[in-house]
């Protein structure tokens, strides 16, 4: 069931691209846009570099926020990166990493896993927005991967999450925090090589798709599984 599911995903993610689903947003003489002129490399580097003043208690972007929004967001976005995340309310992503409205492109939902609808969404921050870095982040104390490595009876549709969970879990034979981190870098892989349009990204732009591992106790990112 899992090969199944895992085949017609991978068919979605093409088809968005000859369907012309992402390719009309590419064709339409959309001018790529980006916060800064950072390579994928320098993204990743400003995400951290942002969570170590996060850690420290020294946040710059507040002051920020309000002239930014007026001054510069309010006709047009221009994000460096995008951040995957769970949809777990501890995770303040824009706080985490230490910016202000407009600099990442943020899409959330539970157990921070790739789907047809997030991967047009990261399609569209890559394609349109210039992005220039995808981070695929895991948390520690994820409910999602704690109930899918433990195969929980769950109430209503939220087991519609397992099957997007468990191959990226099965080797951590029982370790939850092990498996959050396998899943956000099984997700990362997925979201690499399932999006044509992302993968043609990294190739041609240098374009930097990557996992990592939020610490909710400590605030620290960790890059890598």
């Amino acid at each position: 069931m899992i090969k199944t599911e895992e085949w017609t995903r991978r068919q979605f993610f093409a088809g968005l691209t000859a369907a012309g689903v992402a390719g009309g947003l590419i064709l339409s003489g959309e001018p790529a846009l980006a916060q800064t002129g950072l390579s994928g490399d320098a993204a990743i580097r400003e995400l951290i570099a942002g969570n170590e003043r996060f850690m420290a208690g020294n946040v710059t972007s507040f002051p920020e926020d309000l002239k930014i929004l007026k001054a510069k967001t309010a006709d047009k976005q221009e994000p460096f990166a995008s951040v995957l995340a769970c949809a777990d309310s501890r995770i303040p992503v824009e706080l985490i990493f230490d910016q202000t409205i407009g600099h990442l492109f943020v899409t959330r939902v539970a157990g921070n896993m790739v789907t047809p609808e997030i991967v047009a969404t990261l399609e569209y921050g890559v394609a349109v927005l210039g992005i220039k870095a995808i981070l695929v982040m895991g948390h520690l104390g994820c409910g999602a991967i704690a109930a899918a490595v433990e195969a929980k009876e769950v109430p209503g549709q939220i087991s519609v999450l397992y099957q997007h969970l468990m191959p990226g879990i099965a080797g951590a034979h029982g370790d939850i925090p092990l498996a959050a981190k396998m899943n956000a870098a099984y997700q990362a892989k997925l979201l690499s090589e399932s999006s044509t349009v992302i993968a043609k990204a990294i190739k041609d732009d240098g374009v930097k798709v990557m996992s990592a591992s939020y610490d909710i106790a400590t605030g620290k990112v960790t890059l890598g599984a």
